[in-house]
């Protein structure tokens, strides 16, 4: 399988986002580490990691602490 993030915004509702595969989760994290301020900035207001279509964990929350 590949990982890949599914991006949500605030109430849940799917918005678009970079159509990334990754190969291992590790990859996949890293890549969400180094760019999620972007995200943020562009509407994704959470994100869900998916293996496939199977949920890893999510959703998880970019606003910034105390926001």
């Amino acid at each position: 399988m590949s990982y890949r993030w599914r991006y949500e915004n605030a109430a849940g509702a799917p918005v678009d986002g970079p159509d990334l595969a990754f190969d291992s989760q590790a990859e996949a994290e890293a890549w969400f580490s180094a760019t999620w301020q972007t995200l943020f900035d562009t509407g994704v207001h959470q994100v869900v990691l998916l293996d496939g279509d199977d949920e890893v964990y999510g959703p998880m929350s970019l606003h910034p602490a105390g926001q």
